[in-house]
């Protein structure tokens, strides 16, 4: 089967507190970059409101580095990628030593999702009426560990396959982590 090229702009869902910031992403064992192609929050703290747009792609509490990237992943359906999350903007890539919350707390237990969204430009400023579907998913496992935990022993890192049933074009890419500690009670899930 053949596989095209598609274009990803890689945009985090959301950001951190002694939370997380999703700035890397790997393709086939690739780094491409700190924050390249990553639509990242200046701020650090979660988005709790999930009927506001900020859930799409930060904003409100959590706005976005400006200008945003121009930079444009090119990925081949079915790749192997991964979204590489530290609770704070790490350049250099790797834990920070010094911080025993990297590369989040251990306490914000959840899932990790993944989603794309075709659009006419991987470049596009509009997020919102955009067609999300999911492509990963990693929760609760049978040994009572949950994705989060996955994540905190690689490192950061969260490993998941592009389909490779995806048409060749242009696609945003939501990288989601849900920590629930908190959502007991409404607006307690912390999206990041």
């Amino acid at each position: 089967m053949y596989t095209s090229p598609f274009v990803v702009l890689a945009v985090a869902a959301t950001s951190v507190h002694a939370h997380t910031i999703f700035q890397r992403l790997w393709v086939n064992g690739v780094d491409q970059g700190f924050v390249k192609g990553i639509r990242y929050p200046t701020y650090n703290g979660p988005v709790t409101d999930v009927t506001s747009n900020d859930i799409i792609c930060n904003g409100g509490v959590n706005p976005l580095h400006t200008p945003l990237p121009t930079d444009i992943i090119n990925i081949a359906a079915g790749s192997s990628v991964s979204a590489e999350w530290h609770h704070g903007l790490n350049v250099n890539g790797g834990l920070d030593p010094s911080d025993s919350s990297d590369p989040i707390d251990p306490s914000h237990k959840g899932p990790i999702m993944a989603y794309l969204a075709k659009v006419d430009s991987a470049l596009t400023t509009t997020v919102t009426g955009l067609k999300w579907f999911k492509i990963f998913e990693d929760g609760l496992h049978s040994d009572g560990t949950w994705a989060v935990d996955t994540m905190i022993s690689n490192k950061g890192l969260v490993h998941f396959k592009i389909p490779a049933c995806i048409a060749p074009g242009n696609y945003l890419l939501r990288v989601e982590l849900v920590a629930l500690h908190g959502a007991s009670s409404y607006p307690g899930a912390q999206f990041y």
